[in-house]
This record gives structure tokens, sequence and C-alpha cells, in this order.
């Protein structure tokens, strides 16, 4: 019989299988974009924390939950646009897996507690918070970066992305980020901002 967890998580992989986007793994498998990026998520949570706690697991999972259903478009393409956009996915995400916790079996308040380190409350004392945001940081530097960078053909702006990336960071997210392997080009990037 499945645990609350695996009820759980299941619920949360079958969300992100629906996600319309693919992309192909090394392997030549093609995979929902979502789920390769909540697979990530959770390798990295793996090598951050490997006593993590079940909320903690189910929250690194749930990261993107739905994502794609409301697009960036969707909002006003400027900074304020983007806040917003951002503000209404993490609760929307949250809301979400709060919702698939509860019905895999959790009490309302483990339930809660995901949904809140979902939203990435209280970042500055929870230090859960803290070990999310460094798992989505080293997701970025790892998977999403070099794609970025090269649609973006701005070097000042992609050193001021990896400066504000690093601060978010912890030492221990530091070290693995270092640990990345990334293109030469990518290397560079990085060690302009760190200097900066």
């Amino acid at each position: 019989m499945a645990t609350k967890f695996e009820k759980a998580t299941t619920l949360i992989d079958a969300a992100h299988a629906d996600d319309p986007t693919r992309t192909t793994l090394a392997d030549g498998t093609s995979i929902a974009y979502e789920l390769h990026y909540a697979n990530k998520m959770t390798k990295y949570l793996s090598q951050h924390c490997p006593t993590a706690s079940e909320a903690l697991k189910l929250a690194v999972r749930a990261q993107h939950l739905r994502r794609w259903e409301i697009p960036r478009a969707s909002y006003p393409m400027n900074r304020v646009g983007y806040f917003a956009w951002r503000t209404a996915l993490k609760h929307r995400q949250a809301d979400l897996a709060q919702e698939m916790c509860l019905a895999a079996g959790y009490e309302v308040d483990e339930a809660a507690r995901v949904a809140a380190l979902v939203r990435k409350e209280d970042m500055k004392k929870d230090e859960e918070c803290q070990v999310l945001e460094d798992v989505a940081c080293l997701v970025f530097l790892d998977d999403q970066f070099e794609g970025f960078e090269k649609g973006l053909d701005d070097e000042v702006k992609m050193v001021g992305i990896l400066r504000k990336t690093w601060a978010k960071m912890s030492e221990r997210g530091h070290e693995l980020a270092l640990k990345i392997d990334m293109s030469e080009r990518a290397k560079e990037l990085i060690g302009k901002a760190l200097a900066a």
C-alpha cells in the first residue's frame, strides 16, 4: 500500500506530466518539461540536504505545479507585471500542492507547511525555505542558464542576473553551484558576476 508521501508525489507528478512543453533528455527520451524540472529539483535537494523532511521534498517537487497554465504573457511585460505573475504563480502552486497533500492523506497542518514552503514564506528565518531557494537556483544554473543567456544576448544584464541569483543562495548552495558542469562561456559570466 502506498504511503501518503508516495500518493502526494504521484499526484504532483501526474500534474507535471500534463505539461504540453516537452524536452529531450540526453538518452533521447522525450519528457514533459515540468516533470523534467521536478526531477532536477529533487536531484539537487538530495545533494543539498539528504535528510530533508517530507514537507520540503514535496514543496521542492511542486515548485512549478501547472505553471504553464498561467503564461508570462498574461501579465504586462514589465517589471511590475513580472513580479505580479510570480506572486500569482506561487500562490496558485501552493494551493494546488496543499490540495494534493490533503487528497493523499496528510493532516491540514502538514499540507499547510508544504504550501508555506512553496510560497517561500519567511525566507530569512526558515532554513527549509533557504534550501528550497538554493535548489531552485541550482536548477536554474544547471538546466536553464545557458538557454536563457543565448536568448538574452546582453552580457551586462546576464552578469546582473547571476549576481542576484548568487546573492539568494547560502554557502552550501554556492559550493554545489561551483561543481556544476557548465560551458566555458557560462563559467566566464559567473566569474564576472562574482568579481563585480
